[in-house]
């Protein structure tokens, strides 16, 4: 019996009233699990109205309880992170491993949020004039809301609200309604672990949802990740109606692999990063550029028997390395961009249209894929695919790979492989990208870092997590203070200037 997934309002579990809702499946099985109920405006208007109402309280909660909260929490997850996998695992598809390991970097983040008391510290100057002195402080914001993607549930979600919470802010998560319960779970273990009622919430649903937190007069912060054309309406959209909006968009990540590469560790850096999660990442490699016909012939002699050779199976089986994709219509998309990419003169080394495991022939699955000889015209070199489908671009020389680069729509992240550190040290300062790795694969900063791209990949003047967290989830307050002395001076009518 398929389960009924709710929202979670006012600490409270509460099933839709409204008479839409959407089947969520088994990515490896393509078997109905659950049906997930989509929010009315009016059930957003609810939980947004209960993270107000908890507001001030929370907001005048010492930073130092704050953080005693998200340290329980942290803790809950560690006992339990084995359950919390399997549900992301039963819903988006992607291998045990791989599930735990998002999980893990999400409790980087609460463990980050958890120095709250540090985090928040003002400055002080005394005698900035004659017996006057100056403090400023960072204060929450108010109710914020958060809006993620199905490939990262329980990370994205905790890239957000842990940083929000620590600062005093309330939170309204929209998950995606593909892989909609991690949400929950989370939402449970933070009530579990002390957070009062009303300071978390989780509403689902789709555009109707998305749309009535966008307009909403009491949201005062949108936090959003997801594709490039969603993020820039979400950010126009929010700033419009006066709000503050951070907008992570899509990528398409490079790769530059140097003549002098180890060749062996670039391939063995390309597998994981084209094929873990099914290519399902903001951060994968989806273009490796090798510079020159020799290094690029001897990266294909490697890489094609390794594409041939993933196992390839549900989440569950710890023998699996890629799991399948996480709905049929991505899996018909996916397909599609090969097909694009042959029509299109493209050479396809290795085809994954036409893989099937055997016993779970209704699920979501695809081979890994690999084209040589992409060029940049190409659709499957302009276009995010989000699936096991990686690009070789070949380059004459570093200065025509950096180009390629630096003229493409995204500036995610990106990667060079080199012994040459004069190399290294002129891609690192001069790409225009906004994660750069050098002989890192996928450059996702640790949480006391912050997390986010250039170009058409970020919207808004902040990224995520790390300092840029605190400061998008709070605002900057500056007191200027004298006592009286017994000392008039009398009316001044100039512009004050402290001396």
């Amino acid at each position: 019996m398929p389960k009924t997934i709710s929202n979670f309002i006012d600490g409270e579990v509460a099933s839709s009233k409204s008479s839409r809702s959407s089947p969520i499946y088994n990515p490896a099985t393509g078997e109905q699990s659950g049906t997930l109920g989509f929010s009315s405006a009016e059930e957003v208007r609810s939980a947004v109205a209960a993270a107000q109402k908890a507001f001030p309280a929370w907001a005048n909660t010492p930073p130092l309880r704050r953080a005693r909260i998200l340290n329980r929490f942290l803790r809950i997850i560690e006992d339990r992170i084995d359950e919390l996998a399997e549900v992301i695992t039963a819903e988006h598809g992607k291998v045990l491993s791989d599930a735990k390991g998002e999980i893990q970097r999400g409790m980087e983040v609460v463990e980050f949020a958890t120095g709250a008391p540090q985090l928040l510290k003002g400055e002080v100057t005394e005698n900035v004039g004659t017996r006057v002195d100056s403090h400023s402080l960072r204060q929450p914001l108010g109710v914020i809301a958060g809006i993620t993607p199905f490939n990262f549930p329980a990370m994205v979600p905790m890239w957000m609200f842990p940083v929000a919470l620590a600062c005093g802010n309330t939170f309204v998560l929209k998950p995606s309604e593909r892989d909609p319960s991690a949400a929950l779970v989370l939402a449970q273990w933070l009530k579990e672990a002390g957070l009062p009622d009303g300071v978390f919430n989780v509403v689902h649903g789709d555009k109707e949802a998305v749309d009535a937190i966008l307009h909403d007069p009491d949201v005062v912060a949108i936090s959003f990740v997801g594709s490039t054309p969603i993020a820039r309406y979400i950010y126009q959209t929010a700033t419009s109606n006066g709000k503050r909006c951070q907008a992570l968009g899509g990528a398409k990540n490079h790769m530059i692999v140097m003549p002098d590469a180890d060749m062996d560790q670039a391939v063995d850096a390309l597998m994981g990063a084209a094929y873990g999660s099914a290519g399902e990442r903001c951060m994968a490699i989806s273009v490796a550029v090798p510079i020159g016909n020799t290094t690029a012939d001897r990266l294909i002699e490697k890489l094609a028997p390794k594409v041939r050779a993933l196992n390839i199976g549900p989440g569950t089986d710890p023998d699996a390395e890629m799991g399948p994709l996480v709905t049929k219509q991505h899996l018909e998309k996916v397909r599609n961009y090969i097909d694009t990419g042959a029509d299109e003169g493209a050479q396809l080394v290795v085809d994954g249209r036409d893989f099937r495991r055997q016993g779970y022939e209704r699920g979501y699955f695809i081979g890994g894929t690999l084209f040589d000889r992409v060029t940049t015209g190409m659709k499957i070199y302009r276009e995010e695919i989000f699936g096991p489908v990686l690009a070789v671009a070949r380059a004459n020389s570093y200065d025509e790979a950096a180009e390629m680069v630096n003229s493409h729509e995204f500036g995610n992240g990106t990667a060079i492989f080199t012994r040459d550190g004069d190399a290294a040290r002129e891609f690192a300062h001069k790409i225009q990208v906004g994660m750069v790795g050098i002989n890192v694969p996928i450059p996702v900063p640790m949480a006391f870092h912050s997390f986010g791209g250039w170009k058409a990949s970020l919207f808004g003047d902040h990224q995520m997590h790390g300092p840029e967290g605190v400061r998008f989830y709070t605002k900057l307050k500056t007191i200027t203070t004298r006592w009286p002395t017994g000392i008039r001076a009398g009316a001044e009518f100039v512009m004050p200037t402290m001396d």
